[in-house]
């Protein structure tokens, strides 16, 4: 388990991260989210202890992370530009990555490599941006480290691979328990994997929930009512986060349980309705609305 206990980051006078409290659960995956600047990079490199915090503590299992050998070996950090050495191969780069971790799987690295069309004997430094990427997941995918922290991973891979990437990551968790935190300004890129997610803004949490969770409490219904009258009786009934209407159509966003909200449906006079899946981005925007921020401001989906 990770957990982050008030944590703060400072740059001179630029608070990064204020005060950030949140935990990470085993085998979940965790969508760190914010624009350019809301500090998940800085967060992220607190929790692989490339940076001290100033104040509170960051512990995977258990442990401090920043100076600590033993908690460093239990996860695999990719940066947003990551990093291989010099007139490096892939070759070179399992030679040196099987000495550090002990679970490091070679099998799987190259079958990996021949799968993604890399060839192991390239230099690296002649790899497109969406090659690197490539490669820096598959090292540490093979790592057989426990957490992987990544930062804006799906950043420059074509759609195609940003979902074989996500299948991997699946297999994974269910194979050997793998729990993924990705970094991201994108809830698109999130919305289909993630368990968990929380939403910075300004170097703190705005929001830190199980999707699951708020995917119960807020439902969005389409409807057709026999006539305005039955209209204005329901509508002021629920608790409507969004309301649009198109001709005789009503889209709404309603907080509350599944069964409560249809069951209203269902006594009202109607000649049609429905529930649709809601998008992360629509989830986040009702619970955002109740803190007073709109998070189409804050982020770009």
């Amino acid at each position: 388990m990770i957990e982050i206990k008030d944590v703060s980051k400072h740059f001179g006078k630029t608070r990064a991260v204020d005060h950030v409290s949140f935990s990470v659960k085993e085998e979940n995956v965790f969508g760190l989210i914010g624009t350019n600047g809301a500090g998940k990079s800085t967060m992220l490199r607190m929790l692989a202890g490339v940076l001290k915090p100033d104040a509170g503590l960051v512990l995977i299992d258990g442990m401090q992370v920043y100076d600590n050998v033993n908690a460093k070996k239990t996860f695999f950090f990719i940066g947003d530009e990551p990093y291989f050495f010099s007139n490096a191969t892939p070759r070179d780069m399992e030679k040196y990555l099987s000495s550090v971790f002990s679970g490091f799987s070679r099998e799987s690295y190259y079958l990996y490599l021949a799968n993604f069309g890399l060839d192991s004997r390239r230099k690296i430094n002649t790899f497109s941006k969406g090659m690197k990427k490539q490669l820096a997941l598959i090292c540490g995918i093979c790592s057989g480290a426990k957490y992987l922290f990544c930062d804006e991973t799906f950043d420059g891979l074509d759609p195609v691979m940003r979902q074989g990437i996500k299948s991997i990551f699946a297999q994974e968790m269910e194979r050997r328990g793998l729990t993924p935190i990705i970094a991201s300004h994108n809830l698109r890129e999130l919305e289909d994997i993630c368990d968990h997610v929380g939403l910075l803004h300004h170097g703190g949490v705005l929001l830190s929930k199980e999707l699951e969770e708020m995917k119960c409490n807020i439902q969005k219904v389409q409807c057709v009512f026999t006539s305005e009258e039955d209209a204005e009786k329901l509508l002021t009934l629920l608790d409507i986060v969004k309301k649009e209407k198109r001709g005789s159509l009503y889209t709404l966003t309603v907080r509350g349980n599944r069964d409560e909200i249809l069951a209203q449906f269902a006594a009202a006079e109607t000649y049609f309705y429905e529930v649709l899946p809601l998008s992360l981005e629509e989830i986040f925007i009702s619970e955002t609305e109740v803190t007073g921020y709109d998070i189409k401001k804050l982020l770009l989906g």
